[in-house]
C-alpha cells in the first residue's frame, strides 16, 4: 500500500469517524418540532378555541344559566348533539324547534355551535332512546339517502349559523357501532355521505371527524384508538373532513405521557398524551398541516361506578388537571390542537349513577366544582389575542372583565 493510499484511507476513515459521530449527536439532540407543529399554516381554529359540551335540547330552564357560565369562563364554544331522532322523529316530519331556540341563545351571547350529529331515529335503523339496555346507542343508519338529507338539512336551516360538524362520535366502540364490531371503512363511507351534503349546503363550514376513545381492547367489543385513526387514513377518511378529532379524558395528570403508561406496565393509551401518538400517525401519513380538535377532556370524580372509580381524582385535582392541561395544550400542542372541548355541563336529570354527573363542572342543581371557579380564573390564549387570569372573582369583578376569544 502506498504512502498516498494509506493517506486517503486515513481520510476516508476519519470523514466517516466525523459522520457517524454527527448523527449520534444529532439523535441525542431534543426534535425542535416533533409534531410537526410548523405545517400548520391555516387554522380552522385559532389555538387554543374554548369550548364545552352542553345538554340543551330538552330546555328545563337552565339553558341562560348555563350559558352564562361559559361566558363567565371566557369560552366562546359550546358542543351540542343534533339528534337525528329528535329531529326527524318520523320520516318527512322535522322539528326545529329546540335547535333555533339553542342557536338564538348562543347568538345572544355570541357563544358559537360545534354540532355533533348522529342517532338516528329507528325508522331509519336506529335504536329507540327506550330500548333497554341499548337505548342512546348510535347504530350506523341503513337508509343512507335520509341520512344525507339528514346531514344537508341541518346544514341549509342553519348554514352560517354553526360553526363545525362532528360526524359521529366513537365509532372506534362498539356500543356506540350499534353493537357491531368497530369498521373504519363503513364509518368512512357514513362519514363520505354526511361531509358532501354539508359542503353542499355550507361550504364555510368545519367538518371534524369523529372523536376516538382511547382504549386498550381490540377486539369485538373495541378497535385500538390508534389503530382506528390508521384505519381511517388508509380508507381515505382525511379527504372528507377539516379537523382530526380525539378525545383526551384523565387518566392522568396532564404532564404523564404514553411512554411513562408504558413504563408503568399500562398501556400507551392511559395518558393524557396519549393524543401525541394519534398526532405521529398524522406526520406518517404527511398530513401534518391538518389541525386536531379535542373533542371530549376532563376527569371524573367518580367514587361510586367500579368501571370508573380506579381512576377518579378529587374535586381539588380535577380543578388543577384542567388547568394544567390547558396549558400544557399551549405550551406544548399549538397550534396543531385547536379546538378543545370539555366534558361537561351538567343535564338537570342526571344522578349519581350516572357516569357523566361525575364528569361535569357542576353538580345537576347546579352548585359549581371547585373546577368551574378554576376555569373562570385561568388566563385563556387564543392565537395572539389573551385573556390575562382573573384575580378578582367576586361577582362584579367577573362582570367588569367578561372577555372571549375572538
Amino acid at each position: 500500500m502506498t504512502a498516498r493510499t494509506r493517506q486517503n484511507l486515513g481520510a476516508g476513515v476519519l470523514i466517516l469517524a466525523l459522520m457517524f459521530g454527527a448523527a449520534a449527536y444529532a439523535s441525542q439532540q431534543p426534535e425542535s418540532d416533533p409534531f410537526g407543529a410548523a405545517a400548520i399554516v391555516e387554522r380552522p381554529f385559532p389555538s387554543l378555541t374554548y369550548g364545552i359540551q352542553g345538554f340543551f335540547w330538552w330546555d328545563t330552564g337552565y339553558t341562560g344559566l348555563q350559558l352564562d357560565w361559559v361566558r363567565m369562563m371566557s369560552f366562546n364554544h359550546v358542543k351540542q348533539t343534533f339528534a337525528w331522532r329528535d329531529m326527524e322523529p318520523e320520516p318527512g316530519r322535522w322539528t326545529f324547534h329546540s335547535a333555533d331556540r339553542i342557536l338564538a341563545e348562543t347568538a345572544r351571547r355570541q357563544i358559537r355551535v360545534i354540532a355533533r350529529l348522529g342517532l338516528p331515529p329507528a325508522w331509519a335503523g336506529g335504536i329507540p332512546e327506550g330500548d333497554g339496555e341499548t337505548a342512546g346507542v348510535d347504530t350506523p343508519p341503513t337508509n343512507r339517502v335520509a341520512w344525507a338529507n339528514y346531514c344537508a338539512t341541518v346544514a341549509t336551516r342553519y348554514a352560517g349559523r354553526i360553526a363545525a360538524y362532528q360526524i359521529w362520535n366513537e365509532p372506534n366502540l362498539s356500543r356506540e357501532w350499534g353493537g357491531q364490531p368497530p369498521d373504519a371503512v363503513a364509518y368512512v363511507q357514513l362519514l363520505r355521505e354526511c361531509s358532501r351534503a354539508i359542503r353542499a349546503a355550507d361550504p364555510q363550514a368545519l367538518i371534524i371527524s369523529a372523536g376516538l376513545a382511547p382504549t386498550g381492547n381490540d377486539d369485538a367489543s373495541a378497535r385500538r384508538d390508534d389503530l382506528y385513526l390508521d384505519d381511517l387514513y388508509r380508507a381515505g377518511f382525511q379527504q372528507y373532513i377539516d379537523v382530526v378529532g380525539v378525545h383526551a379524558p384523565g387518566f392522568s395528570p396532564p404532564a404523564y405521557g404514553p411512554d411513562d403508561a408504558e413504563r408503568d406496565g399500562r398501556g400507551r393509551w392511559f395518558s393524557f398524551r396519549r393524543v401525541e401518538d394519534l398526532r405521529k400517525i398524522m406526520l406518517r401519513y404527511d398530513d401534518a398541516a391538518r389541525q386536531m380538535a379535542i373533542l371530549e377532556m376532563g376527569w371524573t370524580v367518580d367514587r361510586v361506578n367500579p368501571a370508573y372509580a380506579w381512576f377518579a381524582v378529587s374535586d381539588a385535582q380535577q380543578a388543577d388537571y384542567t388547568v394544567a392541561a390547558f396549558e400544557y395544550i399551549r405550551q406544548h400542542w399549538s397550534p396543531w390542537v385547536g379546538l378543545v372541548s370539555l366534558i361537561y355541563l351538567p343535564k338537570s336529570s342526571w344522578t349519581e349513577q350516572d357516569e357523566e354527573y361525575w364528569w361535569a363542572i357542576a353538580l345537576p342543581n347546579h352548585h359549581a366544582r371547585p373546577v368551574f371557579g378554576a376555569l373562570v380564573q385561568m388566563a385563556k390564549y387564543c392565537d395572539d389575542y389573551v385573556i390575562p387570569a382573573r384575580t378578582d372573582v367576586s361577582e362584579e369583578g367577573i362582570l367588569a372583565t367578561l372577555d372571549a376569544c375572538p
